[in-house]
């Protein structure tokens, strides 16, 4: 086997892996219920997250001094 075919094959399996489990969640109240909060959780976790790190890394981008242009004089 190929790497290629291998690389095709694991796809394909991870693919209809990922649409069984899709499958299973949205067709068992309990597991969507689950899969809803986990995803607010995760979003409420990792959004203000990240906006805080760009709110610092802008915030730390301002204070530093602008470079020094060559410009003709």
């Amino acid at each position: 086997m190929t790497e290629r075919t291998a690389q095709t094959v694991a796809s394909i399996a991870v693919m209809s892996a990922g649409v069984g489990v899709s499958y299973a969640v949205l067709a068992n109240p309990r597991l969507r219920r689950f899969a809803w909060r986990a995803l607010r959780l995760w979003l409420g976790a990792s959004l203000p997250a990240y906006f805080a790190m760009q709110v610092r890394q802008a915030w730390d981008d301002s204070r530093r001094p602008m470079p020094v242009v060559n410009r003709p004089m």
